[in-house]
């Protein structure tokens, strides 16, 4: 889908893009009165392909294939489900890789800064294109949730419910600093030349910052007792004799998943989508979180994963308290897991009940 007007889109921190393209998929049947659509926000480097297999354009399994089809949560045979690969992406939608209509070249570093914000209202678009009116729900974890929210308080009118998983109101200081350590990643690679690296040779782009950042986020993205339980203390290499660069095994596993990611993404839309991240505070020109939420009167349903050290169960149950002073009616839930930040990808026989119930609710409603 491709937007475009006279005004253009202007973002929320002041930059302007001639022309938005909009990258999405859909699972279900919209019905007759357009009453049972559901959308799901992905997370910092998901994309629009929450379920299917990997294929031609896809390099990966969906994201989230054991929350959307026939008899899950996100059930097909109910619900029309639509994700959209997020504002400054690398799946589709506009981001720092598109071509910028002043040269023919890819913006790369002059792509502008997106908010949360701007992200929601280029779904709000998408809704408008596909005649949906009001969403059943907006569900989505971590970044995801940060949108979820971000629907809530902008358009209250155009969702019956939510659900935001492992998510908060605004970035605590800890969150923006490990996201700047693995921005500097990026930027202190010497092949990232500035954001202009497009037409570099295969293997010659900013692969080892990109790698770099991941490994970083891995660490916090799972726990303390999930490394421990999965590696010990085991090793890759022989420590007969000490090598400095002699390997744990834990080392290993986050090589993999640095080497993982620098294959499918883009380093620059790494780097403005993770900014995104830091951004986000519901609170920004509302007075504050309390009465931005205060707005929200719609079912809500909130999820702590309870090993989380990133987006810490703490963050969630001050969203609810804040969501429950406003009015809404709130359910507060916890996801028992030893994966941390990452359980919401893997914890699937909890969660699936737990948002089955929840929208089976609206649906009834």
């Amino acid at each position: 889908m491709t937007v475009c007007d006279a005004r253009c889109f202007a973002l929320e921190g002041g930059g302007v893009l001639e022309e938005i393209t909009l990258a999405y998929e859909t699972w279900g049947t919209l019905d007759a009165s357009a009453s049972n659509a559901i959308l799901v926000c992905h997370a910092l480097t998901g994309d629009a392909h929450a379920a299917g297999p990997s294929g031609a354009g896809q390099r990966t399994d969906g994201w989230w294939n054991d929350m959307i089809g026939p008899g899950l949560a996100l059930d097909t045979d109910r619900y029309f489900i639509v994700c959209v690969n997020a504002l400054g992406g690398c799946q589709g939608t506009t981001g720092p890789m598109s071509i910028h209509p002043a040269d023919g070249r890819p913006y790369g570093a002059r792509f502008p800064v997106v908010s949360t914000r701007d992200i929601v209202r280029t779904q709000a678009l998408l809704a408008d294109g596909l005649g949906i009116d009001r969403w059943l729900s907006v569900v989505g974890g971590s970044m995801g949730g940060m949108q979820v929210l971000e629907w809530a308080v902008m358009y209250p009118d155009r969702l019956v419910s939510l659900a935001s998983i492992a998510s908060s109101a605004s970035s605590s200081p800890l969150q923006i600093g490990w996201s700047e350590v693995g921005r500097l990643a990026i930027i202190q690679d010497p092949k990232w030349n500035g954001g202009d690296y497009y037409d570099a040779a295969p293997g010659e782009g900013p692969h080892q910052g990109l790698m770099l950042a991941r490994r970083i986020a891995q660490i916090h993205y799972r726990s303390d007792k999930s490394l421990a339980d999965r590696f010990g203390r085991s090793t890759v290499d022989r420590l007969d004799t000490f090598g400095l660069w002699d390997r744990f095994q834990v080392e290993s596993y986050l090589d993999y998943h640095g080497q993982k990611l620098a294959r499918r993404f883009d380093a620059n839309s790494y780097l403005v989508l993770n900014k995104v991240m830091d951004l986000h505070d519901v609170g920004r020109g509302r007075d504050g979180s309390a009465a931005a939420l205060a707005r929200v009167k719609v079912p809500s349903l909130v999820v702590s994963i309870d090993s989380d050290t990133l987006y810490t169960p703490r963050q969630q149950r001050e969203l609810v308290d804040d969501l429950r002073v406003g009015g809404a009616d709130v359910r507060y839930e916890t996801i028992h897991s030893d994966h941390g930040h990452d359980g919401f990808l893997i914890e699937f026989e909890q969660l699936n009940p737990v948002l089955d119930r929840f929208l089976s609710e609206q649906a009834k409603s």
